[in-house]
């Protein structure tokens, strides 16, 4: 049985069996899924198969922090890294997503 219709079925086997008479409608949904896992999205997003909390920070290059969940760190060129916005129910894409961000040019001390 899908995972989603097995949590609805058990909702409604608890609610029934609590003295609920009147349950409503129940939407059957299925749950959104990062790799093998379910997750929240209303606490946590997906980031190449990794669920992170919807306020975790990573750093592009050495002082450039974003937000994962929102955002994605392109190196656009050989010293500078750009962030994008991050377009919701797709994939990253450093060519056509907005910039969000210009980060500070990053000190590469063997390619100077």
């Amino acid at each position: 049985m899908v995972p989603g219709i097995l949590a609805a079925a058990l909702v409604s086997a608890l609610l029934h069996s609590a003295g609920a008479t009147d349950t409503g409608l129940l939407l059957c949904l299925r749950a959104p899924r990062c790799g093998d896992q379910m997750y929240n999205p209303l606490m946590q997003c997906c980031d190449n198969d990794t669920i992170l909390a919807l306020n975790s920070t990573s750093l592009c290059g050495p002082h450039c922090i974003y937000w994962p969940c929102f955002q994605h760190c392109c190196l656009e060129s050989q010293n500078q890294g750009v962030l994008r916005l991050k377009v919701p129910g797709m994939k990253p894409n450093c060519r056509t997503s907005p910039i969000s961000t210009i980060c500070a040019k990053i000190h590469h001390p063997m390619g100077d």
